[in-house]
Order: C-alpha cells, then structure tokens, then sequence
C-alpha cells in the first residue's frame, strides 16, 4: 500500500464464555509477526488490558466465554499498543488505544485484529489541560501561539484534545508550538509509547524539550506555558503551586460539552484477532456479552454499596450523572457511540494521522454492528 509522504515517524529515542488480544501495525516499520495459531477453541483465552472497575469481573475469572476461562493480563496502553502492531500478538483480544489503531489500519493496511465496540476507557478532556501560573493563559483562546508541551502527539488523548479545542474554541493545532517532551512522568501507568503514538505530520512547528525533563518539569520550569496530559503531570499530583489547571471548574465544562454534543469521547476500544473471527464467527458476540456482563457487575455494585465508598458523597455523584446521561452511562454498542466514534476518526484524518478518514464499517467487526448493551 503506498503511503502519503506527508506522515512520518520520530520513533527512534522518543517512543522507543472470549480470548485476548494484541494491536495493529504502521507504516511497515517492523515485520510483521505471524499470529499465533490456535489448535482448539476449548483452550482458555488470553487477553489484556486495565483493571478497570467495569472489567474486573472478566480479569478475576468470574466470567467465561463459551465455557472457556479467561487469563487476564493487567498491562498499560502503549505496551499493548506495540504488542498488537509490531508485537509477538499472542493476545486473543485485548484493550487498545483507539488513535494507534487507526494509524496503522488506515495507513499500513494493519488487518490482523478487528475491533468491537467495547469501549474500556472513556474520559472528558477539558481536565486534561494544564498552564503555568505565570502564563497569562485564562482561556482556551490564549493558547494560540503559545508553546504547549506534549508526551507524544499521536495518542489518543492528546488527538481528543486538540479536537476538542478546534471544535469548540477555534484553536487549531498548527496555532500552537509543540515542545515533545523527552520522558513522561507517568510512564509507569501509560507503558512505553508506541511508534503510533510518535506520528508528527508536516506543517507542525515543533520541538523537542531537553535531554532529561520530563513534562512536568517543562512546566514548572517555564519551558512551556501550557501542557496536555491524558493523566495528570506530577507537578500536579504534588500540589505545585505555579500548576494549575486551565479549566477552574473541569467538571462543569465537561457536563457542558456533554449536554450540547451528546459525546462521551473513547479513548480505547477492545480488538479481537481477525483469524479467530473468520474461524469462529460467534466470538465477536461473545466477547461482547462477557464485557458487557462484567460492566453490569460494576453497575449494581455501585448502585447497591456506594456506602462501602471511600468518596463521602459517590453516591450523590452516581445519582447526578445517571441523570445526566442515563442510567446507562458507559454504553457499548456501535448505534449509541457512533458519533463519538466518527468524531475521533475525523480528528485522526484532520490532523494528520491518518490519510482518509475511517469509516465505523470498516474497522469494527460485521456481526457487531447490531449489538447492543441496552
């Protein structure tokens, strides 16, 4: 497949009853590893993934797939990532950051696994964004020709972001200059980034911070005025006075957006090798089924022993956001997030990162498109 010439990768210093999974591949930056075969179906799964509170029924064994158990590994999103694209893949299905994804479908006809629409993490980014004190910066608008530090271009959170400020306030990413930093304070629960999480398309002005800071220190130390951060910087975490959110009131801001655009934008998606679908075409369903029950786990406990929280007012909170977006507020299903997922693959081909935008029918398994959690 030829490939556009305007995307490249800087991925040398900076990035270096179901079954488990692992991701896809890029621009034919590593050979591609022949999956693992499968004698018999009666084997036990292996999958991976966060030990999120909606998929602990599935990683504590309380949930087969067919009869068969499942052996769940708990391992951070860029290690998955390049597990699945350039990895060894012996995951049947797993969790998979849904921009690197993309990259490597749209781009190096990656095809060895198949999403469903499973979607395991799930977060508003309005409180993603830091600023330095000292910046001057009070709104969204002020970030334009700024200089805003990064962990990585091409995650997903970052791409949600940036989305999210040239749909709503009007500042697009080539208004911005883009300091790359060189380690990433939480590492420790992100994995090492994968190479689709270091695209840098042309037409960027863009750099790279100094040997040995993090983008935390970038910050505290005034190499940059703002930083994004899927997480949050450890500056921020330590209570640093000069780190600030850029958002006073994250929470509103979020409920907001959510009230005007109905998205509950999706970081992750789960994929399923595409060998075991066409040899087993009852696994996509079955899949689902065994994530959506363990998600329905984490629903009635929080609904039956909120007073077993150690947040003193979670109940309060469960209460007001069923409220705000149904009981049902972490839906699965291709029909209730389409618009969040067809807003995520226009951000990928708007900046950059993919060289069409996708299509839903594409990238999600057939025999998915119907189901629902409902």
């Amino acid at each position: 497949m030829a490939i556009d010439r305007r995307y490249f990768l800087k991925a040398g210093a900076y990035s270096t009853a179901v079954s488990a999974l692992s991701a896809p591949a890029l621009f034919r930056i590593a050979s591609s590893p022949a999956v693992a075969s499968d004698a018999s179906i009666g084997r036990d799964f292996k999958a991976a993934g966060y030990p999120s509170e909606h998929v602990k029924g599935l990683m504590a064994g309380k949930i087969q797939i067919n009869g068969s158990n499942v052996n769940f590994d708990a391992s951070a999103i860029g290690d998955l990532n390049t597990h699945v694209i350039s990895g060894p893949r012996t995951y049947d299905f797993t969790e998979i950051g849904l921009i690197p994804y993309i990259v490597a479908f749209a781009n190096d006809d990656f095809r060895a696994y198949s999403l469903i629409p499973v979607f395991p993490l799930r977060i508003f980014r309005h409180k993603s964004i830091f600023i330095h004190a000292d910046s001057r910066i009070s709104e969204p608008a002020d970030l334009k020709g700024k200089r805003v530090g990064t962990t990585g271009y091409s995650t997903t959170s970052l791409t949600a972001i940036r989305g999210l400020l040239q749909d709503e306030y009007d500042v697009r990413p080539e208004e911005i200059k883009w300091v790359i930093a060189r380690k990433d304070s939480s590492a420790k629960d992100s994995g090492k980034a994968s190479a689709q999480e270091n695209v840098y398309p042309d037409g960027l002005n863009l750099s790279f911070g100094p040997e040995g800071k993090d983008e935390s220190d970038l910050l505290v130390d005034g190499d940059v005025d703002a930083l994004f951060h899927a997480a949050e910087p450890r500056a921020f975490r330590e209570g640093h006075p000069k780190v600030r959110r850029l958002f006073d009131d994250p929470r509103k801001a979020e409920q907001e957006y959510y009230s005007k655009t109905g998205i509950f934008p999706i970081m992750h998606a789960v994929a399923l090798r595409s060998d075991l679908i066409e040899r087993h075409p009852w696994m996509p369903k079955a899949v689902f089924t065994a994530y959506n029950e363990a998600k329905n786990m984490a629903y009635a406990d929080m609904q039956q022993k909120w007073y077993l929280r150690t947040m003193p007012w979670f109940a309060q909170e469960l209460e007001a956001t069923k409220a705000l977006m149904g009981e049902n507020f972490f839906p699965y299903g291709v029909t209730p997030n389409r618009k969040a997922l067809d807003t995520m693959f226009r951000y990928a081909h708007e900046q950059g990162f993919s060289n069409r935008q996708l299509k839903i029918e594409e990238v999600f398994a057939p025999s998915t498109f119907d189901l629902s959690d409902g």
